[in-house]
């Protein structure tokens, strides 16, 4: 499976986790966040970078998790009514940071807040199994000029 995430190119380098908070993880806890197309990757982008430059040295990475790795999933079923609304950040992160004390799995699959009928998937850097994760490749990416910031 090929996972994408879109940062600066300072931080592309590796596959490092800031341990800020988001919404699937409290501040301290370290995840990676990636999504599973190159159009989501770029939504989750513009959404959170509150309209800065928007094209100051961007990459994509596309990052290899092998086929055989177990993920757990996060259904929007699962979940309360509007729990993409921002003031539900801190539900939503019980359900990562739980994930990540349990440690059971290397991959958190979660719908996106964008669009929930597509996912993103968190990267527990701590997992015993992220040493077969893979950045295959970093690729100069253009926020196109026509995006709204």
């Amino acid at each position: 499976m090929i996972l994408y995430r879109i940062c600066h190119e300072k931080w592309s380098h590796d596959l490092t986790a800031s341990g800020n908070a988001g919404r699937w993880n409290s501040k301290g806890k370290y995840v990676i966040y990636t999504a599973g197309t190159r159009a989501l990757a770029c939504l989750e982008n513009i959404v959170h970078r509150s309209g800065e430059g928007s094209n100051d040295n961007y990459k994509i990475l596309l990052i290899e998790v092998p086929d055989t790795t177990i993920i757990t999933e996060v259904k929007k079923e699962q979940l309360q009514k509007n729990w993409n609304d921002y003031s539900n950040y801190t539900y939503c992160r019980k359900f990562g940071d739980e994930w990540l004390r349990n440690c059971a799995t290397l991959i958190l699959k979660v719908p996106s807040a964008i669009i929930p009928e597509e996912n993103n998937y968190l990267i527990n850097p701590n997992h015993k199994d992220f040493k077969k994760v893979k950045l295959i490749r970093t690729d100069n990416f253009t926020f196109d000029k026509r995006l709204k910031k």
